[in-house]
């Protein structure tokens, strides 16, 4: 970053994961070692169909939505109304009140957008025909939802967008955040991804790709991102919301933040639809990328959330990408994805929220179910216990089918050392 660009503080935080909604309960249970991961229930979507899941709390349409606007509403757009809506009472932002309407942004991002709610109204097609199909439909699932309903819930007038870059939309997002509060567009930028994929479709899906942990017994054994045992991603849900605020609007709010977001770097593998490249140089150079947008070097990173998703293929990538960026002695390194599953969409932006809060605590959290790192990754592994320390700068990856690659740099925050709200 050079000299004279504006800073983007984080000065709110909202999360709905499987490990819980109240970050600080969150991230107080990632450090401890516990897991969002279980067997879907009876009368869950996907029972029957997934033998693990990182499944998020209920949540009503009542609570975020107004009776009368609730029919045929998408889970993933009701979890971010209600992660946006936490993130900034979190920062202790009203729009139009501590920000203008029109300097106020909204970005999230989702893989897949409402297919649940599609899926539902083609059974409803198929079994009476066209008028059996909700009017509601398309204003309840399209993908810019999340994103358009948002923006109305707070009155937001500013820029808005949706990216939808499968398992780098939410990390994209906040990209879009950072690059919006340095080219002075926006002084507020609510950003992140929101992901509700556990439905038979998208179950049966990845079951017959041969893509998802199985045979594990335990589902809470099941997420073993880099274990030599490692058979596949377990499937999750759920939102993450970072408001970004440009540092001298926040310190004349009196406000401090958590951290600041220094960096982004992203790159296309251009390999394959849905497996990364082998040599980890697509994901390499995002890293090199966001390192150069954040103005360091990589011996000034002190840990790196991992996208890490339990894939024999995707694990190996990554580790030589991490190889070839920082050596052989490179930071300590977790996959928060042993705990609460993977996310897709909203996958880097609740992990960029772990990176904020573990920056702020000093503490680095541990891959979950690490119990035979895979001798041939070579990494310095954060299992077994989360470990103390205050690291300058943590990097975060997010890599998704298609060959999108996607890295944020975060850093102390520019106008303090603690978080806004109450439950950091």
């Amino acid at each position: 970053m050079t000299a004279g660009t504006p800073a983007a503080t984080v000065t709110g935080i909202g999360l709905f994961t499987p490990l819980g909604r109240r970050p600080g309960e969150v991230f107080a249970a990632l450090t401890a070692g516990l897991g969002g991961i279980g067997a879907p229930p009876e009368g869950h979507a996907a029972h029957g169909w997934l033998e693990a899941a990182g499944i998020a709390p209920a949540l009503a349409a009542t609570e975020v939505l107004p009776p009368k606007e609730t029919r045929w509403v998408d889970r993933f757009v009701l979890l971010a109304l209600a992660a946006s809506a936490d993130a900034l009472a979190d920062a202790g932002i009203r729009v139009g009140q501590d920000v203008a309407a029109d300097r106020c942004a909204v970005v999230l991002g989702t893989g897949g957008g409402g297919l649940e709610t599609f899926e539902q109204q083609s059974h409803r097609r198929l079994a009476r025909g066209r008028p059996a199909v909700s009017p509601y439909l398309l204003p309840g699932m399209l993908f810019n939802m999340a994103a358009a309903r948002v923006a109305i819930a707070h009155g937001i007038r500013g820029y808005s967008a949706a990216p939808v870059t499968a398992c780098a939309a939410g990390a994209q997002a906040i990209a879009e955040g950072l690059r919006l509060i340095r080219g002075g567009e926006a002084d507020v930028v609510v950003c992140g991804g929101s992901e509700s994929p556990l439905h038979p479709t998208i179950a049966a899906a990845f079951t017959n790709s041969r893509a998802l942990a199985s045979g594990w017994g335990d589902p809470g054994i099941a997420s073993r991102p880099f274990d030599g045992s490692r058979n596949g991603f377990v499937l999750g849900e759920g939102c993450g919301v970072l408001v970004l605020e440009r540092a001298e609007h926040a310190s004349a709010r009196g406000v401090t933040g958590y951290a600041d977001v220094t960096g982004w770097g992203a790159s296309t593998d251009a390999h394959h639809p849905t497996m990364p490249r082998p040599d980890g140089e697509g994901a390499a150079d995002a890293m090199r990328g966001a390192l150069r947008s954040a103005g360091i070097a990589p011996r000034d990173i002190g840990y790196v959330n991992a996208h890490g998703t339990g894939t024999k293929l995707g694990d190996s990538a990554e580790a030589a990408a991490l190889r070839a960026v920082f050596g052989a002695d490179g930071p300590p390194v977790s996959s928060t994805k042993g705990a609460t599953g993977h996310l897709l969409g909203a996958s880097g932006a609740v992990e960029a929220a772990f990176c904020v809060l573990a920056l702020a605590a000093g503490v680095l959290p541990p891959t979950r179910n690490l119990d035979r790192p895979d001798p041939a990754h070579g990494l310095d592994h954060v299992r077994g216990a989360a470990r103390r320390g205050r690291p300058q700068a943590v990097l975060s990856n997010s890599f998704a089918f298609g060959g999108h690659n996607l890295s944020l740099v975060f850093g102390p925050p520019s106008t303090g050392t603690t978080s806004p709200g109450s439950d950091a």
